[in-house]
């Protein structure tokens, strides 16, 4: 792997950092010890799987052209040991004291010089549980990217990618003439236009989409403090397919909303005014086509009014349906969410300069980010530790507190919830909000009761 410009999206990510904005995503992976296994030992584990995935070797540096331009590159120095660090957590209370080390790590900006990522093993007695947070810079992927090099951590994928690794002969490629072909020119050339054309429109639609009300008096959209809290949720995910069955709709519709359900739940129990105005969540959709590039990020995304002021959850339910069949029908390449199509437009000098201007546009927009992380099926482990848990993490956009994200794995859905720590305090509130609330329309369409407490 030599050098490759960043795509104009994985620009836009890498500008639109802040010291109080950090751009990366995480994933906190919870494991079951197995006896014999030492931390050392996941220690050195996980620094010889990173250092063998080959996207975990490039940083980024500036390049003469395009002008404002950047490119991966490998870096001739790498040391995985500057990535992959051990913390200790003292408090009795493992998942507590993860989750506030985990909160506290997510703060910390990745460091421009190096490969933009960081692995950390987190853990408590060395015959207990443990966990890996693992930091990856939005510019070196989306969601599904991030699975993707994320995995290789794992023994099963580890295994195969090594065999496979093993048995691969690339077939010697004949020397291409490096002027194009006139019939790709073409091809190019109305791809462009049409590109073009698209991104006026999701221009257009952008407009028509901001907002003149900006409502700063809601927890989720006050003012950055730059420090970080996670709080996490644990979902029953075959209850999730019996309301699916029972309502119709997708398992996304569903967990959507829950968490315009939980907000509402949550802001009462604060002692705040329902909004005039429903919230409005920001659902990134993958752009990624199977077979595809395999780097970088293909993003769209849909706007969603999450019902707050609905009461009865199954009307929540319903609108949430309605809202993205209407996404759906127009397309994940139209509507003001696709604003990320714009990026792929954009010259470099614009992501760079243009950079917090764009930063400031997000709050116009939505108020939250809602978005959900697709991960293997298959059981995975860590040195012959079964996974039990993996909560995904988004990162927050300036003016906003609150980022959801979530992911089904075990027959669990597991939730992360990463927030401004000064803004919501109370954040382990609404993480228990989420799932009262997914009970409470279990127990609504299902009949379900849930079993009384010892």
């Amino acid at each position: 792997m030599g050098t490759e410009l960043l795509a104009p999206l994985d620009l836009a990510f890498w500008h639109l950092e802040s010291d109080a904005h950090p751009m990366h995503l995480g994933a906190l992976a919870v494991f079951d010890p197995v006896p014999g296994t030492t931390p050392l030992h996941v220690l050195d584990l996980l620094s010889t799987r990173a250092a063998a995935i080959p996207r975990l070797r490039m940083c980024v540096r500036d390049v003469l052209l395009p002008v404002g331009g950047a490119a991966w590159t490998v870096d001739k120095d790498f040391d995985v040991h500057r990535h992959v660090r051990r913390v200790v957590v003292d408090d009795g209370d493992f998942m507590a004291g993860a989750r506030r080390l985990a909160g506290e790590l997510m703060e910390q900006p990745l460091g421009r010089g190096l490969p933009p990522w960081q692995m950390y093993l987190i853990g408590g007695a060395d015959d207990g549980p443990f966990a890996v947070l693992v930091k990856l810079h939005h510019a070196l992927a989306d969601g599904m990217r991030a699975v993707a090099i994320g995995a290789g951590i794992f023994d099963e994928i580890a295994a195969v990618t090594t065999a496979r690794s093993a048995a691969r002969r690339r077939p010697a490629v004949p020397p291409r003439s490096w002027l194009p072909d006139p019939r790709e020119m073409a091809g190019m050339a109305l791809g462009r236009i049409g590109e073009v054309g698209r991104a006026l429109g999701v221009g257009a639609s952008v407009v028509r989409a901001g907002r003149l009300d900006l409502r700063t008096t809601t927890a989720f959209t006050a003012p950055s403090s730059g420090t970080r809290r996670l709080a996490t949720a644990d979902l029953d995910a075959t209850a999730l397919q019996g309301i699916r069955r029972a309502e119709g709709g997708t398992a996304n519709d569903i967990l959507l909303a829950v968490v315009a359900g939980a907000l509402r739940r949550w802001m009462g129990e604060r002692g705040e005014a329902l909004p005039g105005a429903d919230p409005r969540a920001l659902v990134p959709v993958s752009r990624r086509r199977p077979g595809g590039a395999a780097t970088g990020n293909r993003l769209s995304a849909y706007l969603l009014d999450l019902p707050v002021g609905a009461a009865d959850p199954r009307e929540r339910l319903r609108a949430v349906r309605a809202a993205m069949d209407r996404n759906k029908a127009a397309g994940p390449l139209k509507g003001a969410g696709a604003v990320a199509v714009l990026a792929d437009q954009l010259h470099p000098l614009a992501h760079r300069f243009g950079a917090p201007l764009a930063a400031n546009a997000a709050r116009v927009l939505f108020d939250l980010l809602v978005t959900s992380v697709p991960l293997p099926r298959s059981a995975l482990s860590l040195g012959g530790c079964p996974l039990s848990a993996l909560y995904p993490m988004a990162p927050l956009a300036r003016g906003q507190s609150l980022a959801v994200a979530l992911s089904t794995y075990g027959g669990r859905v597991h939730v992360g919830l990463v927030a401004d720590g000064k803004a919501l305090p109370d954040l382990d509130r609404l993480a228990s909000a989420v799932k009262e609330e997914f009970d409470e329309l279990r127990a609504l369409v299902t009949g379900w009761v849930a079993a009384p407490v010892s």
